[in-house]
């Protein structure tokens, strides 16, 4: 449900009246095919500036082994320190993200400073910038690698930075009850992302191979490095253009920010309470307590920054670690088998999930399906109740609640009575709807009002929905600490549900007649994690308000940390099967063929993406665990394909076939420089 002001649309109570509801007072006006506006320019800007950091990519081996004049060694060095850079700055992204700019500044920002570094790295491939004497090589090379290693660094802090804000931020453009539309964007988001990737690494090896220059003809990586800082400068006016459009959610503060920060004031205060007076605690991190609770709350859009951090961490130990004691104990590991094992491991990390979503169905609420309807019953008033459902009476005291939602079937109910102690019996007159949740609301004879509760499922993100009951006879209007307002909850009505983060929230109630010496402003309970609670108002017997909680949905008690086995084991089948992947792919291929290659491999990926969501629209599961089990099988199915066909495969030598047909060139270009270079060998890589 939006956080936008909603206005009450209902009657005051009537016998056998029905309930009215309340009305969103804002809606999505921008929208195209039930997608937000604003999505449009966010794919359009990831497509862009996938291309720009692809294709600037694809051309550094050779600019800096063909341009600059370095070795090998020294190329995959700079290369891979570069490519590093690129997936270290994304934690310094979320960071200023989530604890400063926000995420559409972020993006903005970076974008900028992404650009430059594109224009700069262009600018540094400019042979004439040096060539005073006109002889067709660089006389200050200095000045080209300063420019280069400035624009690289540039480049690796935006698209690094921006790179966990554009998702998150194209997520953050769609409403509740648009989880369809945006399982969709995600995916179309990632075909976009490839897409990019794969028609930059075909055209700017294109480009690069043209000849340009003022005074000499040389390849031209300025126009090859170009094309990509435009781009990237297109990719920036496309998003700043979407600007009006986009729902910019305000920085919540960053979990990484605030560990540091405790961290540093519990070693502060632990050395400055070192004398031997001041009792010892448990734990050193109990030296923070007098400012931080010690209590970490991991948003779920933060989990997503476990794959990034784990990647990190993995590359190097798996590369410098893993494969070492693999080879020392005499195990020929090659690059299939590599590839079989990262498979293998993908599909464990499916089959964890599973397991997890299983633990976490366990605590769900069970919603009505097929022709059900949920209802349950409270008692807002000082008499006891009695409510007559097919099959079962329930009685409830004053103020109180059925402990439970009943489950009723909309063909076969037959009628609810509802009476107290010396009344007759009523019947309520209702037409219930298949799929919702009720909420009959009795408080003296003959009197009641049925609720729509508008809640069918788990508040998402780790919110909690609150709503409010008017058990008073004055319309009652309450305003939250955050901003958010109930208008005109009508006498005897409920409001519609709002959604809030964790933690405890400051609520101010406003309707007639309340004295100067009565108390208006409550603290709710702690809210946790995906919970939703309905706050009774009533009067005291001075005449002052009390609010009265409810439980409606219990809160999740299953940790988000148990997702951290399932990216762990993606993630090292990420790092065993794509790195290894793309060299496979590169090295295997002849030097005539090795953009086509990389080109194919990351088609790969997005026909992979198209594959996935034609499973998941035929599967259409009723259990998500059962679409991970599918996954997870499939994954096992290719794995043992794939392995079958690596032990037939002839692996060939990379290193002949490129001196041969570096000959082959030689013989039909023997003025052409750039050939009498060593081939650039990226098993090295």
């Amino acid at each position: 449900m939006p956080a936008a002001q909603r206005d009450q649309d209902q009657e005051a109570p009537h016998d056998g009246s029905s309930s009215g509801g309340q009305v969103e007072g804002e809606l999505q006006d921008h929208s195209c095919f039930g997608y937000p506006l604003s999505i449009f320019f966010i794919v359009v800007n990831e497509f862009c500036e996938r291309f720009s950091y692809y294709g600037m990519r694809a051309l550094l081996i050779l600019y800096f082994t063909q341009f600059i004049g370095w070795d090998d060694n020294l190329s995959t060095a700079i290369y891979h320190t570069f490519v590093a850079l690129c997936y270290l700055t994304p934690v310094l992204g979320a960071i200023i993200a989530d604890s400063w700019l926000g995420k559409f500044m972020t993006i903005v920002s970076l974008s900028i400073v992404y650009t430059i570094g594109q224009v700069v790295t262009a600018i540094s491939s400019i042979n004439d910038l040096s060539d005073f004497n006109h002889d067709g090589t660089p006389d200050r090379i200095s000045v080209h690698v300063a420019l280069s290693m400035i624009g690289l660094a540039l480049v690796a802090l935006g698209t690094g930075g921006i790179k966990p804000c554009v998702s998150a931020f194209g997520g953050d453009q769609f409403e509740e009850g648009q989880e369809k539309q945006r399982n969709r964007f995600f995916s179309i988001f990632y075909l976009a992302i490839n897409a990019g990737s794969l028609l930059s690494t075909i055209i700017t090896p294109i480009l690069r191979v043209q000849k340009c220059g003022i005074h000499s003809k040389q390849a031209c990586y300025p126009l090859a490095f170009g094309v990509p800082a435009a781009l990237m400068a297109i990719a920036l006016i496309v998003f700043v253009i979407g600007s009006t459009l986009y729902k910019k959610v305000q920085p919540q503060g960053n979990i990484i920010a605030k560990v540091i920060k405790c961290i540093v004031f519990a070693i502060k205060n632990r050395f400055k309470h070192r004398s031997t007076e001041f009792p010892k605690r448990e734990h050193w991190l109990d030296w923070a307590k007098e400012k931080y609770d010690g209590s970490i709350e991991i948003q779920p859009d933060q989990m997503q920054t476990v794959n990034a951090i784990l990647i990190v961490i993995m590359v190097p130990i798996v590369d410098a670690v893993v494969y070492p004691l693999i080879a020392k104990c005499g195990f020929n590991f090659t690059s299939l088998k590599k590839m079989t094992v990262g498979m293998f491991l993908a599909s464990m990390a499916f089959m964890v999930a599973a397991i997890v979503q299983v633990e976490i169905d366990k605590t769900l609420p069970v919603f009505p399906k097929g022709n059900e309807f949920q209802i349950k019953v409270m008692n807002i008033g000082n008499n006891n109740m009695t409510i007559f459902f097919p099959g079962q009476t329930v009685t409830l005291d004053p103020l109180s609640q059925t402990n439970n939602f009943i489950t009723l079937d909309t063909d076969k109910l037959n009628k609810i009575n509802v009476s107290s102690a010396g009344s007759s019996i009523t019947t309520v007159n209702n037409t219930f709807e298949k799929g919702n949740r009720y909420t009959l609301l009795v408080w003296a004879p003959n009197h009641y009002q049925l609720v729509k509760d508008g809640l069918n499922q788990k508040p998402e993100k780790g919110e909690n929905g609150v709503r409010f009951v008017n058990a008073l006879n004055e319309t009652l209007n309450v305003t939250m600490d955050d901003g958010k307002v109930y208008i005109n909850i009508a006498p005897h009505t409920g409001s519609e549900y709002q959604f809030f983060s964790s933690g405890k929230k400051t609520f101010t109630l406003s309707l007639a007649g309340i004295s100067e010496q009565c108390r208006n402003s409550f603290e709710s309970s702690n809210l946790e994690f995906g919970s939703a609670n309905t706050y009774v108002i009533t009067r005291k017997s001075d005449g002052c308000p009390e609010p009265k909680m409810f439980e409606d949905i219990s809160p999740n008690t299953v940790n988000i940390a148990l997702q951290i086995p399932q990216y762990f084991l993606l993630t090292c089948g990420e790092v065993v099967f794509s790195v290894t992947g793309l060299e496979f792919s590169y090295s295997q291929a002849p030097s005539n063929m090795k953009s086509v290659l990389q080109a194919g491999w990351l088609l790969t990926v997005a026909v992979g993406n198209i594959i996935v969501l034609i499973v998941a629209e035929a599967g259409q599961f009723n259990e998500q665990w059962a679409e991970y089990i599918l996954f997870a099988a499939l994954l096992l199915v290719v794995c043992v394909i794939f392995a079958i066909m690596a032990r037939f495969y002839t692996y060939v030598n990379p290193a002949e076939i490129e001196a041969r047909f570096d000959k082959d060139e030689e013989k039909k270009n023997p003025e052409n420089p750039y050939y009498t270079l060593d081939p650039v060998s990226h098993t090295q890589m």
